[in-house]
């Protein structure tokens, strides 16, 4: 006698959402092909763009020659990244690489969320819309462009800013001590607006009843911003902690280097761009492969202590 199939309410609670358990694997993805079809679209692109070129770590440990091939070249083992562990300039990339990406997350991190906060408490929708659409366009802008505008800013001749120093001719590109600030304030400028939109679509989850009941109970904006929108926050704050605290070794290169120059190296010389002076300019492609492995691993383990200390501390991971 056969089993019985059991049907199941789906989420909604409609009776006609049903899973029927008992199927073999194969009978449900001939039910379901369409769906299977296309979730194998992006499952390809990813083994062909992310696994397979994995297959290339392995010139990290060898003497890579493109004319020998992968196997042809000399196997060396940690050779590369023992120079690079005594390289002379090894200390000042380890130290401005997370010096950046810790002052970039200690200040950029509460931006979004301080901005999602405020509009979530705008009622004139067009105005609304009009703030989100300004606070979006600078994530537009190449890159290159945000350089150029901020070399025409910060000119010690004419620039906007020795303008409002009262004429001024202080050249701040040259400033090793003012390129972290330079290089974080822009990037709140150009990406915080856009870092609002995972927020708010979490808040414009939130039942109106709750905000409704507390105007009832006589709570203020702040105390609703407190009571309602913060919790519903935090889940999604902590998990997008976690993602930045996996990207603390990966400052982005192309800033960097369009911003850097001979006088500022002192705080701009960071390990992306050092991959890329080696890897591109230098043709050393064993031993840039090798520091881009040394920074991949280090990002992997920071990405587990900060994934475990989340689910410890507020009981919310990615597994």
């Amino acid at each position: 006698m056969s089993k019985p199939k059991k049907a199941v309410a789906g989420p909604s609670g409609d009776a006609s959402v049903q899973v029927v358990q008992g199927k073999s694997l194969g009978k449900r993805i001939l039910q379901s092909w369409q769906l299977y079809l296309l979730l194998l679209i992006p499952v390809i692109i990813t083994v062909i763009y992310k696994y397979i070129p994995m297959y290339g770590i392995q010139i990290a440990f060898r003497d890579y020659k493109p004319s020998k091939g992968f196997f042809g070249s000399k196997w060396v083992g940690f050779e590369w990244f023992e120079r690079f562990f005594t390289a002379p300039t090894f200390k000042r990339m380890i130290v401005n690489t997370v010096k950046l990406s810790l002052y970039g997350l200690l200040w950029s991190f509460p931006v979004p969320i301080i901005l999602s906060l405020a509009i979530n408490q705008l009622r004139f929708k067009r105005f609304k819309r009009v703030v989100q659409t300004v606070l979006y366009a600078p994530h537009f802008i190449s890159i290159m462009v945000v350089c150029g505008m901020l070399r025409i800013f910060l000119s010690p001749y004419g620039g906007l800013i020795n303008l409002l120093l009262g004429g001024k001719h202080i050249d701040f590109m040259t400033e090793a001590s003012a390129f972290r600030t330079i290089y974080i304030a822009s990037g709140i400028w150009q990406d915080a607006g856009w870092g609002t939109i995972i927020y708010l679509a979490t808040l414009s989850a939130v039942d109106p009843g709750l905000y409704e009941a507390a105007k009832i109970d006589g709570a203020s904006m702040m105390q609703r911003i407190r009571h309602i929108d913060i919790p519903e926050l935090v889940p999604m704050i902590v998990l997008q902690l976690i993602m930045s605290a996996g990207g603390i070794m990966s400052v982005g290169f192309e800033k960097v280097f369009l911003l850097q120059t001979d006088l500022n190296k002192a705080a701009s010389d960071v390990i992306a761009v050092y991959v890329y002076q080696q890897g591109i300019v230098d043709h050393a492609y064993s031993y840039s492969t090798a520091i881009g492995l040394f920074n991949t691993v280090i990002n992997i383990v920071l990405l587990v202590i900060v994934n475990k200390i989340a689910k410890k501390a507020a009981d919310v991971s990615f597994v």
